[in-house]
């Protein structure tokens, strides 16, 4: 694996490639770094494409802009450009998982002519226009979404002992905590900030060993300025009502994924949004991080997807 680092739109940005063929450019999520994708990077790799995973701004070896309005999909979705002007790479297939998914969606609707394909993982695309999702929760008074306890600025103290929050975060959303604990996006006494009671057995403690260094360097106010961006995004995304993705596209998550409980995902409503969806993948047993605790199964299906194309 190759290690770059590049200035582009104001910041630094540092991306890791490894082999050659087309591009498939993978966007982690919160909290998480480049790494996560080290098991679909190698699979990807080894089938004849080109992987690129960068760390996104906010994290890892990247630039941590200080105000919210820089995490929005028009600065992160221009991050990705300039990453595919930086490795000479005219389109790509993109894949996003979490908040990735939502940039890797957004790039997609945004720059079909760079983005010919994409992937979403965990999280479904969502199109702008008409009062927002959190407009919709405000209203309908469910201010205990965990969202908005992300948008607090005291979220960055909350959340700064990495070696707990991090490990705590991936156990509670994964498919190994138990059922009647296991993270609950709507309930503040299942939330993401209580410690693991055991180190999570599914994904390589290698990652989260790592994951958990990057962030105690890093710190967490770059990673959720993404959820304070959300409301800025929204006032100026107008001009992307009603849009919808054409491109081939794809979306797979764990049948355990506490996200499931905000929206079940289904493929033929999907199909309204995302008008060339390919493939639908739920993966069974699988919770939040279907790249950490299921690599095998996500690499066939992925790599299944991209050879189609």
């Amino acid at each position: 694996m190759k290690h770059r680092e590049i200035e582009a739109n104001g910041i630094s940005l540092h991306f890791v490639e490894e082999g050659e063929g087309p591009a498939v450019l993978f966007c982690h999520g919160f909290p998480a770094i480049w790494s996560c994708w080290k098991a679909q990077m190698e699979a990807v790799a080894g089938s004849g494409f080109r992987a690129i995973a960068l760390d996104m701004r906010g994290y890892g070896g990247s630039s941590a802009p200080e105000e919210a309005e820089a995490y929005t999909p028009y600065e992160t979705v221009g991050d990705l450009v300039a990453i595919l002007d930086a490795a000479e790479v005219a389109t790509a297939y993109v894949v996003g998982h979490d908040f990735g998914a939502n940039v890797a969606w957004n790039a997609a609707m945004m720059r079909p002519d760079r983005f010919t394909a994409v992937c979403g993982m965990s999280v479904q695309f969502r199109q702008p226009g008409g009062p927002s999702f959190l407009d919709k929760l405000r209203a309908a008074g469910k201010y205990q979404f965990y969202w908005f306890d992300m948008m607090r600025a005291e979220s960055d103290q909350a959340w700064a002992n990495a070696a707990v929050t991090v490990p705590g975060m991936i156990y509670w959303t994964s498919g190994e905590a138990p059922e009647a604990s296991r993270w609950n996006p709507f309930d503040p006494s299942r939330g993401l900030l209580r410690p693991a009671p055991v180190a999570p057995r599914t994904v390589d403690p290698t990652y989260i060993a790592d994951a958990v260094a990057a962030f105690a360097r890093t710190g967490f106010h770059g990673p959720l300025n993404y959820y304070r961006a959300i409301d800025p995004f929204t006032r100026h995304s107008a001009a992307f009502a009603g849009a919808r993705i054409r491109q081939p596209s794809m979306f797979l998550a764990g049948t355990l994924d506490g996200l499931n409980l905000v929206a079940q995902p289904n493929a033929e409503t999907m199909r309204s949004n995302l008008t060339d969806l390919r493939r639908f993948v739920m993966l069974e047993g699988v919770g939040h991080w279907p790249q950490l605790e299921a690599p095998d199964a996500t690499n066939a299906a992925l790599i299944g997807f991209l050879r189609s194309l």
